[in-house]
């Protein structure tokens, strides 16, 4: 008689392994970051000033005036927070599948590379004009994409956690859960939906507007998922989205009036 080795996959996943897996991979990860985000929303609501006064800092300094150990932190943040991805690609080659299998690969990057472009340019524009009209509102707080001092490193650490940011997002909240939830049987509108609320939740952090703006572009990203089975698009037009927002903020802020 056979007995499967720990170190064998398992080839056959069922819905209630799945429903562990996907618990078990989003409480080290995104969905960690969406109950930080509620809380820190919270505490924004019940702070003094109004929400557009306060500000939520994507990017900033770790150690002002210490840039070498800045650097240093801010590495090992990006490093740390992209891990998850490892964990993914480890639990889909358990299941006989692999990154491949949801398109987080290079074997596309022409075709890849236009399709992110497309993208990028349709919810960014559109993404900053949202922002400014909640800000303007009152339901959103001034979000700061970049507070980095103005060392040498300032712009390539800017770049890489705007493909930080691409990378774990698109890989875990587009790829592996919408997979996973087709697996256990979850039509394509629900499993979007459900993908959708979550990239908006860990956004609560920046007010309501963040999370209504990052509900409606997980729609579209989750359907574009579904549509080229790729994940790579996704993750080429969620980097090249931020490093605008990062690095273009960087040399904007002050420089433009209708910048908050």
């Amino acid at each position: 008689m056979h007995t499967q080795s720990p170190l064998e996959p398992a080839h056959v996943l069922g819905p209630r392994l799945i429903k562990a897996e996907i618990f078990v991979v989003m409480s080290v990860s995104l969905g960690a970051s969406a109950l930080v985000a509620l809380i820190r929303l919270i505490g924004s609501l019940t702070a003094p000033r109004e929400l557009k006064g306060q500000q939520a800092v994507l990017v900033g300094s770790m150690a002002p005036g210490r840039p070498w150990l800045d650097l240093a932190l801010q590495l090992a943040q990006i490093a740390i927070a992209v891990a998850p991805v490892g964990l993914v690609a480890y639990l889909m080659v358990r299941s006989g599948e692999s990154l491949r299998t949801i398109g987080a690969d290079f074997r596309r990057p022409g075709g890849d590379l236009a399709r992110g472009a497309l993208l990028a340019a349709a919810i960014g524009g559109s993404g900053l004009a949202f922002y400014l009209a909640v800000w303007a509102a009152g339901v959103n707080l001034t979000v700061v994409p970049g507070a980095l001092p103005g060392e040498w490193w300032q712009v390539p650490v800017l770049l890489l956690a705007a493909a930080q940011n691409g990378v774990l997002e698109e890989v875990i909240v587009a790829g592996y859960l919408l997979h996973r939830l087709g697996q256990a049987g979850w039509t394509p509108w629900k499993a979007v939906v459900v993908s959708s609320l979550l990239r908006g939740s860990y956004h609560l952090y920046q007010g309501f507007g963040g999370f209504a703006g990052n509900v409606v572009m997980g729609l579209v990203f989750g359907r574009a998922y579904q549509k080229w089975g790729r994940s790579m698009p996704l993750i080429m037009a969620h980097t090249l989205i931020d490093a605008v927002a990062f690095v273009g903020y960087a040399f904007l802020r002050g420089r433009v009036s209708w910048l908050p």
